[in-house]
């Protein structure tokens, strides 16, 4: 269900355990990694990541807000959005 998909997006300069942070929150939260892409820039470091949270007991809120802080203690930006808003977002 396309509700329960959300995109998450971190980008900042790469540095070692980024993967390893991000994806212990998803594992901690109960959320599913459906695809995923990441890209090294001249030292920035950008991951693209498709997740569903459709068996997690945590809310699209709280998810959204460990991920942000998450991204804050690694001194990166990490987007959430929900799917459904991100494709209407790319469709106008």
């Amino acid at each position: 269900m396309t509700a329960d998909k959300i995109i998450v997006t971190v980008s900042g300069v790469d540095k070692i355990g980024i993967v390893a942070k991000v994806t212990k929150v998803f594992a901690d939260y109960e959320v599913n990694i459906e695809d995923i892409k990441q890209t090294l820039m001249q030292g920035h470091f950008v991951m693209f990541m498709l997740c569903n949270i459709e068996n997690s007991k945590y809310s699209f809120k709280e998810i959204k807000e460990v991920l942000t802080k998450t991204g804050e203690e690694l001194g990166m930006e990490i987007w959430v959005q929900k799917k459904e808003i991100f494709d209407n977002m790319h469709n106008v």
